[in-house]
């Protein structure tokens, strides 16, 4: 008989617990997942109140107010997460030449290709050799996603000058930025031709929210808000990011800690022989041709990291706690023997 469900197909993500669990016959409780890049020490969520579970998500909440202080930008939309604007974007254009750096968010080559755009491997090792000039579209995950690639706010503003002269885009996905706020494009929008794409999934650590929000020109994203549609983002999700967009003090203590454990979480793997090729501070990337069995073996003991093969190579998220960073630490010690 011919299976009524809907089995999707997507690329291949972080976080896949469940899959990795029947694979290597783990039980679920027993990993330690540092396959997403993700803090694990997220926002501390607090109970919700009874209403926001029995009423339809209401847009004078506070939640532009809350988001417009936090990114310093007034002109915010909120969104289902960072992901139904990746593929919502590519709609909003003709047909047209998109740069994107490989390795980076796979998403997002893949929402302009299936809109019909022509997709390019920019190299910023080239920049300045007319590759901004031949595109209409730049699109960079800043920090980039594996690498950690980092460009100076001048070198993107010029990059978006440049751009939007010819009536193109820069769109910048600044995903894992928020320990570093002072490298952000959100307080340089609204800006003709300018898409800043923010969210509360890695910073925050609340990626089962859903929340993400856009930063660009009021009409942009007026266009956008109508193909999304009502009710975008839920009414529990919205409460939730008022308070944690609103608390400044859990946001400045986690800058600092976040920051000590990416440096750790980098000497830690040159200590095993794996010195990063990048990262920030929430994930370590290391380039090794034998990235597969690393993931292999590391996973056979419960570890589950983020494996890419092209370019060969492993993302290490931050463990939780002590007993999480001696575990790593062990492990990669038993797959050195």
């Amino acid at each position: 008989m011919r299976s009524l469900l809907f089995e999707p197909t997507f690329l291949e993500h972080g976080g896949r617990l469940r899959e990795a669990a029947a694979r290597y016959r783990i039980p679920l409780a027993d990993w330690l997942d540092l396959s997403t890049g993700i803090n694990p020490n997220g926002w501390p969520v607090l109970p919700l109140p009874p209403d926001v579970w029995q009423r339809l998500p209401e847009t004078d909440d506070g939640l532009i107010q809350a988001a417009a202080a936090y990114y310093r930008c007034a002109s915010v939309l909120p969104v289902a997460g960072t992901q139904a604007a990746i593929q919502a974007l590519p709609l909003l254009r003709p047909q047209c030449r998109i740069g994107i750096p490989h390795p980076a968010y796979a998403e997002h080559a893949r929402a302009w290709r299936n809109a019909g755009h022509s997709v390019s491997v920019w190299n910023e090792n080239n920049s300045e050799n007319d590759s901004v000039d031949g595109l209409d579209v730049l699109l960079l995950v800043h920090p980039n996603n594996p690498g950690g690639q980092t460009y100076s706010r001048a070198q993107l503003l010029n990059w978006h000058a440049r751009l939007a002269a010819r009536g193109g885009w820069l769109v910048v996905d600044e995903a894992f930025i928020d320990a570093s706020p002072e490298a952000s494009l959100a307080a340089d929008c609204p800006r003709a031709g300018l898409i800043v794409l923010r969210g509360l999934g890695k910073f925050f650590g609340l990626a089962g929210a859903r929340v993400g929000f856009v930063l660009a020109e009021p009409h942009l994203l007026t266009a956008l808000d109508a193909r999304l549609g009502p009710w975008a983002v839920s009414a529990p999700s919205r409460w939730v990011a008022c308070a944690a967009l609103a608390d400044r003090n859990w946001q400045a203590a986690t800058r600092l800690l976040l920051r000590v454990a990416g440096a750790r979480l980098a000497a830690l793997l040159r200590h095993h022989g794996l010195p990063p090729a990048g990262g920030c501070a929430l994930f370590q990337w290391v380039r090794i041709d034998s990235a597969a069995d690393l993931h292999d073996a590391l996973a056979r003991q419960g570890i589950l990291t983020r494996w890419f093969d092209d370019p060969s190579s492993l993302r290490f998220g931050l463990p939780k706690n002590e007993t999480d960073w001696v575990r790593l630490d062990a492990a990669l010690a038993q797959c050195a023997h």
